[in-house]
């Protein structure tokens, strides 16, 4: 799947206050639903003894999956699509790389 097309099919379920105004919204589920990713992780390394089994696997598929719902909110909801923010992510990666700045701190390294 496209990531715009997912962009657009996971906006038809898009249900809460000022849809198409409102990125505070999205930007605090993508919060809570990364929480709810590092605490199944974090249970893994408590309960499990570091073992990603597959219920565990399957579990984080689904945390992943609202947490992608969420970017793509918010991607909408600042007028971006998703492709557009990949290609410019990997292009930063890829800069990165070729100047050997991937480690450290700082957005415009």
């Amino acid at each position: 799947m496209d990531l715009n097309q997912y962009q657009g099919q996971a906006r038809l379920t898009a249900r809460y206050p000022l849809v198409g105004a409102n990125p505070i919204y999205p930007t605090l589920g993508l919060c809570g639903e990364a929480g709810e990713v590092a605490d199944k992780v974090k249970k893994v390394l408590r309960d499990r003894g570091g073992v990603f089994d597959v219920e565990v696997l399957e579990g984080l598929k689904l945390e992943l999956g609202d947490v992608l719902w969420y970017v793509a909110q918010l991607a909408s909801e600042l007028g971006f699509d998703l492709n557009e923010i990949a290609a410019a992510n990997l292009a930063k990666l890829a800069s990165r790389a070729e100047r050997n700045m991937i480690g450290g701190s700082g957005d415009q390294r």
